[in-house]
């Protein structure tokens, strides 16, 4: 994470005595929240692959839910109006640290609007935050392929890209012929 951000965070670990753990790369989330349960306290993991923006978004993103289940325990939505106050409130300071590049800044104050269950759902913010990887290989987005492409994802499974719906591209597998929405900026490889 940025190393002006750390103190806090680690303030934040250490105050509600939570287990912040950083983990592997996991396709299907960037972070998580686990409530204390049994002989466990509160537990946060956040992937290691992301950039330190990204990282410290979702340590951000993580800890409000930490603050909601000392506040509320299980009588609110996971990602309802409570979760999203308290992800604005606790996003404050490292505004007032000036922690972000004013791209990420800015997209980062829109998506605070109405903060979603995910970043990667808020295409702006995603953008801004992919432009801060490290590890910039040539990597290709479905939504930079043309309508009826084939292409295939890290699984092996193949598809071919249809049009887009509200937010997502309808896509159709070729191998079950069933239905899925992709995200625009799903990776993806081009199928020769």
């Amino acid at each position: 994470m940025p190393e002006p951000a750390a103190p806090l965070i680690a303030k934040w670990i250490d105050y509600f005595q939570c287990e912040f753990k950083i983990a592997k790369t996991r396709s299907t989330k960037l972070g998580d929240y686990r409530h204390p349960f049994r002989d466990k306290g509160h537990r946060i993991s956040v992937n290691f692959n992301l950039n330190h923006y990204a990282f410290l978004v979702t340590t951000v993103h993580e800890f409000a839910h930490l603050l909601t289940w000392n506040d509320f325990k299980n009588k609110v939505k996971p990602h309802g109006a409570e979760w999203k106050k308290n992800f604005q409130r606790m996003m404050v300071p490292f505004f007032d640290m000036n922690i972000f590049p004013e791209d990420i800044h800015r997209a980062i104050d829109n998506y605070m609007s109405n903060p979603a269950a995910s970043s990667c759902s808020d295409l702006h913010l995603s953008r801004a935050l992919k432009k801060y990887d490290s590890n910039k290989t040539e990597t290709l987005h479905l939504e930079q392929l043309p309508i009826n492409t084939n292409f295939k994802i890290k699984d092996g499974r193949r598809f071919t890209k249809g049009e887009r719906i509200r937010k997502r591209y309808r896509c159709v597998c070729l191998d079950d012929k069933r239905i899925y929405l992709f995200n625009p900026l799903a990776e993806v490889f081009l199928l020769e």
